[in-house]
């Protein structure tokens, strides 16, 4: 029972939050923790009014958070394996390869829902705060999305984010870190009735997601730390980020 209301709430907490606005600069500190951050929005947003989603539509989300759970109840490649190289595009069409990149520094590796996500972009804007302390371990930020390259640049223009999107528009590296899922017809229903077509984002046909992960990568290609929750709340801390990267530095 204590597992069923659980996710009930994060459905509810969903439909509280799906619609708000990217986030921008000024709108975290950057000493704040990820979960301080959660806390202080979904605090702003206590009074917004009730859930925009009936009895039927939190059935439906509830049947697919808990089917999902089960189905995946360890995503994510896991710290001391390989990282499975790619090439993908960025925001403007460029190709991004991993393999590069980690010749210049470790790389850390996120994966995200889409602009549409409130809890994608506090994350975002989180390790955009620390950029300049994960730098100064050598190490880059890159994100991936299933969301088009267009979408991607939108969201760019609007938050300003310095570093890489790239879009996975053929799921292949969602599937080779083990975080790919399709999303329930009756789901992806129910969100576009509520407003958020998922094709606008992804494509036609491709109602798919990440499950967030996050992945700090050595320049051996070699995963030193990992988070991957099937609660889409959830994310990987930047504090616990940067112990990773200085594990890295000082043990090489």
């Amino acid at each position: 029972m204590y597992k069923s209301n659980l996710l009930l709430l994060q459905t509810m907490v969903l439909g509280m939050f799906m619609y708000l606005p990217i986030l921008h600069a000024g709108d975290v500190t950057s000493s704040q923790s990820y979960r301080e951050a959660l806390r202080e929005m979904q605090s702003h947003q206590a009074d917004s009014g009730k859930s925009r989603f009936s009895a039927e539509d939190r059935a439906v989300m509830e049947h697919s958070a808990t089917a999902l759970t089960q189905r995946m109840p360890d995503p994510g490649i896991k710290t001391g394996e390989h990282a499975p190289d790619f090439s993908l595009p960025n925001a403007y069409g460029k190709s991004v390869n991993l393999k590069r990149q980690l010749e210049h520094g470790p790389v850390i590796l996120v994966f995200y829902r889409g602009a549409w996500c409130p809890f994608c972009n506090l994350h975002l804007r989180l390790l955009q705060e620390n950029l300049a302390e994960f730098e100064h371990y050598g190490a880059s930020l890159i994100a991936i999305t299933p969301q088009k390259p267009d979408q991607s640049a939108a969201q760019i223009r609007k938050s300003g984010y310095p570093f890489e999107v790239l879009s996975d528009l053929d799921n292949r590296v969602m599937q080779a870190y083990r975080l790919y899922f399709e999303v329930d017809p009756a789901l992806a229903a129910v969100y576009k009735k509520h407003g958020l077509d998922l094709s606008e984002y992804n494509g036609v046909g491709r109602n798919v997601l990440p499950v967030p992960g996050t992945f700090v990568i050595d320049r051996s290609s070699i995963v030193r730390a990992m988070h991957a929750d099937t609660d889409y709340r959830q994310r990987m801390e930047p504090a616990d980020i940067i112990a990773a990267l200085q594990k890295i530095a000082s043990h090489p």
